[in-house]
């Protein structure tokens, strides 16, 4: 088997990629097409199965010393009222580790780090990928051609190589809502680490970071494309009476700093995350809303999965079935259960199904949510990596 892999995309999933197959002694190098790495982005939830897998890659200590664990918190309605209690301690107890926030940013930096910096290739978008001969894959970039024995797309939702591997899928498709969100821009007095709110089709959460400061969302039902001229004004006018600390959050943020996106996500399962010596990793994969908070840690899962596979296994396709084998099934049954969740909590419009699944929640016992999230956080990475452990 041969040992070098060309991984397109920077992002989390594409860095985790490269640094699980560095760490089984392959040659890699890491294509973006971003002319800077300048580590951008908002708050992101860890769960166990996401630090697991930074364990393996050996950056799990940094991640959690970069982290606030979310022990408090819960789902409120728009004047306040609790309807599920988060109880983190006991969440620890079961799975090793409490729900970890960070800034996107943050964790970002502390994956490039773990990569040499001859191996990114910065400001150069992969406009081929080609499987050349049964044992070699070339990936053109601009004026530069890279060969290699095996090609890693972790080029996102909007994947250029998914679509030439798999021209006939529709790829992304809306999922009816959007997403703004930010950090604040000081230290917020908060009550809780982490909270959700939900109203009719709307959400504002928090994720409280270590510094002080908070990460918030507001998911809203609207179409596709729309956006505001003046997206804090917009949200205050649409969350001035909700509970508090949610006008603080608000209050605390800089304008430039709001991020807008479509929620997206592959309403069609892809019938195979490898063809040939090519493999599909994260977004590129398996994009999927955010409603459980396991896309990061599903791309994670991934690259470590893909790691060990192809340090064990006989050849590169061989590897490449097996992970196949393994993630397919596991990140497309993550991906319908963050569909479902949207629709029966964020999404859900009508107030008659607004109040019924208020009232169901509230009677839901704290250990059946317990188990429910059990389901997504209690995975183990393969053998190779089982090593490092929970700390």
């Amino acid at each position: 088997m041969g040992n070098t892999a060309v991984v397109v995309g920077g992002g989390i999933g594409g860095l985790a990629a490269a640094i699980g197959l560095r760490r089984i002694g392959w040659q890699v190098t890491l294509v973006e097409r971003a002319p800077m790495l300048d580590d951008a982005g908002a708050g992101i939830s860890l769960a166990a199965n996401g630090l697991r897998a930074l364990d393996g890659l050996g950056v799990g200590e940094a991640v959690r010393e970069a982290s606030r664990g979310q022990y408090s918190g819960g789902t409120r309605t728009p004047k306040g009222g609790w309807l599920t209690r988060m109880d983190g301690a006991e969440l620890e107890k079961a799975v090793g580790t409490p729900i970890m926030g960070i800034p996107r940013s943050t964790l970002h930096r502390l994956l490039r780090e773990a990569l040499p910096a001859e191996t990114l290739l910065i400001g150069s978008e992969a406009s081929s990928v080609e499987q050349i001969s049964p044992g070699k894959v070339r990936v053109g970039c601009g004026g530069t051609v890279l060969e290699a024995d095996l090609a890693v797309a972790a080029d996102g939702i909007g994947s250029k190589v998914r679509s030439l591997l798999f021209p006939a899928h529709p790829g992304p498709v809306h999922s009816g809502s959007t997403v703004l969100r930010a950090i604040t821009g000081q230290a917020v007095h908060l009550h809780t680490d982490f909270e959700l709110t939900w109203g009719r089709g709307t959400e504002f959460g928090h994720i409280a970071f270590p510094d002080g400061r908070a990460e918030w969302h507001a998911v809203l039902n609207l179409p596709a494309g729309t956006r505001f001229a003046d997206p804090l004004a917009e949200l205050r006018r649409r969350f001035h009476n909700w509970h508090d600390p949610i006008p603080a959050l608000l209050d605390a943020t800089q304008t430039h700093a709001v991020l807008h996106h479509d929620v997206n996500e592959l309403g069609m399962p892809l019938p195979s995350y490898a063809v040939g010596r090519i493999a599909l990793l994260g977004d590129a994969a398996h994009a999927m809303t955010p409603n459980l908070g396991q896309g990061a840690c599903q791309a994670l899962e991934d690259a470590v999965t893909l790691a060990a596979a192809l340090a064990t296994a006989p050849t590169v396709e061989a590897a490449l079935a097996r992970y196949d084998a393994e993630r397919r099934p596991r990140s497309q049954a993550v991906a319908r259960a963050a569909r479902q969740a949207g629709r029966m909590g964020q999404q859900l419009s009508h107030p008659l199904t607004v109040a019924l699944r208020n009232m169901a929640m509230r009677m839901t016992p704290s250990r059946v949510a317990t188990r429910m999230i059990l389901r997504h956080h209690a995975w183990v990475p393969p053998q190779l990596f089982q090593d490092a452990g929970l700390r």
